[in-house]
C-alpha cells in the first residue's frame, strides 16, 4: 500500500474529495519525511510547521463544508527560497544577503496559496541561482537522497532533493538555464520548463521562468492549472490560456515527427548509460508510431562563451554594489566567476549578448522540422555533491548544461522525465522539447513515455536512526 507521503498531488486530491485522506494527515506526513531526511539532505532553507498546520486544518474545514478553493486545496507544497513569500527573507542562496523579508508573495506563490496548497516551508539553492549545483554560501550542500554523496544540481537543488524524499508531491523552482530540469534529471521526478512568459513571476528577465517540480506529469499539469493565471506584475507574460491542463494530457506518439539530439555540439559528451537511456526512449516511442530522425549539432563555443560573458558581467553589475565584507561571504566559486569579467567592455558584452540571440535562432531552427525534440537533460549523472561545477573548473561553467540552456534562450517549453538509471543506480533524465508556445505538446508527449516507459526504482528511503 503506498505510503501517505508517496501518494501522488493527484491520487492525495482524490483522496481528500472522498473524504478518506485528511490535509491535516497529509501534512504530519510531509512534515515528518522532513524530519527523517533533513539531516542527511539539506533541502530546506525555512521549515514553517506552525503555519502548514494551520494552512492543513483550513483545508480540512473546508473540504468537510464542501467548498474546496481547488484540486490542490490541503496538498502539501515547496517553494524555492528564491520565489518570494510574504514576511520571509529571500536571500538567493548568498551569505551576502541582508535577509529583509519580501513584502508579498510573488505571482506563483500567490497561485499556490490561493489554491489552499499547504506551503510547508522554503527549498534551498545556490549563490544568486548561479549554478547547476546544490552549494551555497548561505545554506551548505544539499545533497541528492539517491547517494547523499552526489549532488542534486541546481539551481533548484533542494526542490529536487524534497521531491525525490517525499516531502509532498508538489514544488515549485525557477529555471533560466536548466535549473528546473537538471535537480528532475539528477533526482529522478519530473520537471516542465514552460515557455517563457506562459507562469507569470515578478520581476521577469531573459529565459526566467517558475516551473512545475512534481513526481508525475498529471501533478505538473494539476499545478500549470494554478501558476498560468495572469498576474498584472509580470510585463513579458504570454496571453492567458485557460485551458484545463490536466484534461488536456491524452495524446500518443503515433505520428509526431520526433527529432533525436545526441550531440548538441558543445559541452560534455553523453556518458554511455545516459546516451543508451535516451536512444532507448525514442526507440520506444518509434515502436508505437512516432517518425524519430537526428537532428544535427548547432551549438557553438562562441555562443557558449557568449552565454558565460553575458550572464558573468550580469552578475558582476550586482557584485560590484556589495560592500567588500559582503562580497567576502559569496561562494568562492561565483565571487571569482564575477570578478573574471571586471576586464570586460560593454562592446563585448553586447557581442556577447549577440551570441546569445544567435544561439536563440540556432536554436528554433534547429527543431523548426520537427513536433518535439528528445535529448538528454544531463549529459551527465549525479557528480560529487561538494563540487560547484564537474570539476570546479570555474572557466568551464557550462559543459554539463549544454543541453538544457539553448531552450531557455529560445523560450521554448521543456520537461525532463526519468529514463532510467545508471549502474551506480542514478537516475538519467530524458528532456522533451517543444516549439515555442506549445507546452500542451511537451506535457502530452511526456505523458505517453511516462505511460510506456519500464516501472521505476522505488523512491529511496531515509537511513534508519
Amino acid at each position: 500500500m503506498t505510503e501517505l507521503h508517496d501518494l501522488t498531488a493527484h491520487d492525495l486530491s482524490l483522496g481528500l474529495r472522498t473524504k478518506k485522506l485528511s490535509p491535516v494527515e497529509a501534512t504530519k506526513a510531509a512534515l515528518h519525511r522532513i524530519e527523517a531526511w533533513e539531516p542527511s539532505i539539506n533541502a530546506m532553507y525555512l521549515v514553517d510547521m506552525a503555519s502548514a498546520m494551520k494552512q492543513a486544518r483550513a483545508a480540512e474545514k473546508r473540504w468537510m463544508a464542501g467548498t474546496p478553493l481547488s484540486l490542490l486545496d490541503g496538498v502539501p507544497i515547496t517553494i524555492k527560497e528564491n520565489i518570494a513569500t510574504a514576511g520571509v527573507p529571500t536571500p538567493i542562496g548568498t551569505a551576502a544577503s541582508d535577509m529583509a523579508p519580501a513584502a508579498a508573495d510573488a505571482p506563483p506563490a500567490a497561485r499556490v496559496r490561493e489554491a489552499g496548497c499547504v506551503i510547508l516551508g522554503k527549498t534551498t539553492m545556490p549563490d544568486f541561482g548561479m549554478l547547476a549545483s546544490g552549494v551555497s554560501s548561505l545554506h551548505g550542500i544539499s545533497r541528492n537522497p539517491w547517494n547523499t554523496t552526489r549532488n542534486t544540481a541546481g539551481s533548484s537543488s533542494g526542490a529536487g532533493a524534497a521531491l525525490a524524499a517525499g516531502y509532498g508531491p508538489l514544488a515549485l523552482g525557477t529555471d533560466i538555464g536548466g535549473s528546473v530540469r537538471l535537480p528532475a534529471a539528477y533526482t529522478g521526478t519530473f520537471a516542465l520548463k514552460p515557455s517563457l512568459g506562459r507562469v507569470p513571476i515578478h520581476p521577469p528577465f531573459l529565459g526566467r521562468v517558475t516551473g512545475p517540480m512534481t513526481r508525475s506529469v498529471m501533478d505538473a499539469a494539476l499545478l500549470m492549472n494554478q501558476l498560468a493565471k495572469p498576474d498584472a506584475r509580470d510585463f513579458m507574460a504570454l496571453p492567458y490560456d485557460d485551458r484545463d491542463w490536466a484534461r488536456s494530457l491524452d495524446g500518443e506518439a503515433k505520428g509526431l515527427r520526433i527529432g533525436l539530439l545526441l550531440d548538441i555540439g558543445y559541452g560534455s559528451a553523453p556518458q554511455p548509460a545516459v546516451r543508451a537511456a535516451v536512444i532507448a526512449a525514442a526507440k520506444l516511442l518509434e515502436r508505437h508510431g512516432a517518425i524519430v530522425e537526428p537532428v544535427k549539432p548547432f551549438l557553438t563555443e562562441a555562443m557558449i562563451q557568449g552565454m558565460n560573458i553575458f550572464f558573468q558581467t550580469r552578475a558582476l553589475a550586482d557584485f560590484e554594489l556589495m560592500p567588500p565584507v559582503a562580497q567576502d561571504k559569496v561562494l568562492h566559486y561565483i565571487a571569482d566567476w564575477c570578478r573574471a569579467g571586471m576586464n570586460i567592455t560593454g562592446a563585448q558584452t553586447m557581442r556577447a549578448l549577440g551570441q546569445v540571440m544567435a544561439m536563440r535562432d540556432a536554436t528554433c531552427a534547429a527543431c523548426e522540422s520537427y513536433d518535439l525534440v528528445l535529448s538528454p537533460t544531463s549529459p551527465i549523472t549525479a557528480y560529487a555533491a561538494e563540487e560547484a561545477a564537474p570539476g570546479n573548473d570555474v572557466n568551464r561553467p557550462f559543459d554539463h548544461i549544454c543541453f538544457t540552456v539553448p531552450f531557455s534562450m529560445s523560450e521554448q517549453p521543456a520537461a525532463s522525465i526519468c529514463a532510467g538509471y545508471d549502474g551506480e543506480g542514478l537516475p538519467i533524465g530524458l528532456q522533451i522539447i517543444g516549439k515555442r508556445h506549445d507546452d500542451l505538446a511537451v506535457l502530452r508527449l511526456a505523458a505517453v513515455y511516462e505511460r510506456l516507459r519500464s516501472a521505476l526504482k522505488p523512491w529511496p528511503q531515509p537511513a534508519r536512526k
